[in-house]
């Protein structure tokens, strides 16, 4: 996914919706996996959930699931992922490798129950060895007293997003509940050579890299790369009853750093992108935030949606009636908000109109109060901006298949429970 960026007139005013059969048309174009326009001898086509063949697996596996396309395309491109060497080495996460092969069968599984057991089975295996590893380097990093990249917790890369898979598929293992014991174990302060910081305060910039623009490092509070990813999980967890000491009281955490960086302006809660060693210290005036979440796309995967729905998952998790419809008046407020919504360019999952969607779908479905139906009557409106470019890129988090899977999702559930990598359900 990419990062914060600058922003370009909005694409899509004044285009039709678009619909279900547009959709189809997407499913149709991408039916055949040997296509000579897809990346196919690109490393990491084959088991890219992000970009590649698992993804695009994902939205023949729901058209199938709905009656309105032939499995065999499925399968065919489930063939075309799994037919490189299954990677669980140290760069997978629940968008690469085994983890993200493993969503693309159990999303065929949800549908066709028994369809992969075997393939599945094996994946689990795997998928449970590399999060014990990658546990495991996380308490030496903490042992050592040392602050953590993105990448180890996050949901794209991180324990979040394998955690959350893990929680689908083996809800009563070890490695579940050692993944939620060390995000636990993140929400403990630590302290460099500068000071306190929250134990999920990165030292680089959102890039990975040092960066002069955050010379101290800086606190991330997306969904995609930030804690809001690590609470999304921890609450999934809770909801579902799988627990472990000290998680709500790492819940708690989360919520009341957020709660304490939240931006209050004239249409709702906002929450800043990242930020800055200073402004962790002495949050400035809303104004003076460079990564204010008032002048920012609100984005599943940085911004005020990704953010709400986290918070809306939490407060489910924590019985706290207030706290979700504090929530969920914090999304609706940004969906409504149209200076801000015209800041959103595409219509991707990850940070354009079929991600908002999936987001207030969601919400409104958990939603007990005024505000389900206004979010369920935002999901149409959203996914008539959604429209994907002549050139769109053919994948999920960024591409056309995602568009289409969000517009045959609507305002539903998926019949496969596809949008769960996303960490919002």
């Amino acid at each position: 996914m990419r990062g914060p960026g600058p922003h370009r007139p909005h694409p899509t005013h004044g285009e039709p919706p678009v619909t279900p059969d547009q959709a189809l048309a997407v499913a149709d174009d991408l039916a055949d996996p040997t296509d000579p326009r897809r990346p196919t001898q690109s490393p990491w086509w084959a088991l890219s959930l992000a970009h590649g063949a698992p993804g695009i697996a994902l939205l023949h596996a729901e058209t199938a699931a709905a009656g309105l396309r032939p499995w065999k395309r499925a399968q065919d491109w489930l063939t075309a992922a799994a037919g490189t060497a299954v990677s669980a080495a140290g760069g997978t996460g629940a968008f690469y490798g085994a983890p993200a092969l493993a969503h693309a069968l159990a999303a065929v599984d949800t549908a066709r129950p028994g369809s992969y057991r075997r393939a599945l089975a094996v994946l689990d295996t795997q998928v449970a060895a590399h999060a014990l590893r990658r546990v495991d380097a996380a308490q030496a990093r903490l042992r050592a007293a040392t602050l953590p990249h993105l990448a180890e917790f996050d949901t794209l890369r991180g324990l979040a997003g394998v955690g959350a898979h893990l929680l689908r598929r083996d809800p009563g293992g070890r490695a579940v509940r050692a993944v939620l014991s060390h995000l636990v174990r993140l929400t403990e302060p630590l302290a460099d050579e500068e000071g306190p910081v929250p134990g999920w305060w990165s030292p680089t910039g959102p890039s990975g890299h040092h960066d002069p623009e955050f010379p101290g490092g800086h606190g991330n509070a997306g969904m995609a790369h930030g804690i809001s990813g690590v609470l999304a999980a921890l609450s999934l967890a809770a909801v579902r009853e799988v627990a472990v000491p000290g998680q709500t009281r790492a819940i708690d955490t989360i919520r009341a750093w957020l709660d304490a960086h939240r931006l209050d302006t004239a249409l709702g809660a906002r929450w800043p992108y990242l930020l800055t060693r200073a402004e962790q210290a002495a949050p400035p005036a809303p104004e003076l935030l460079r990564h204010a979440g008032d002048r920012r796309r609100p984005s599943w995967c940085y911004g005020t949606a990704g953010i709400a729905r986290a918070l809306q998952m939490a407060a489910l998790a924590r019985g706290d009636e207030r706290g979700r419809h504090e929530a969920e008046t914090a999304l609706l407020g940004a969906m409504r908000d149209t200076r801000r919504r015209a800041l959103t360019v595409e219509g991707s999952l990850c940070h354009g109109h079929a991600g908002l969607a999936r987001i207030c779908a969601r919400a409104a479905a958990d939603a007990d109060g005024p505000n389900a139906d206004p979010l369920r009557a935002m999901v149409p409106e959203l996914l008539d901006a959604a429209h994907p470019p002549a050139d769109a890129r053919p994948g999920l988090l960024e591409g056309a298949a995602g568009i289409a899977l969000a517009v045959l999702a609507g305002t539903g559930v998926p019949r496969t429970g596809w949008d769960t990598c996303l960490l919002i359900t």
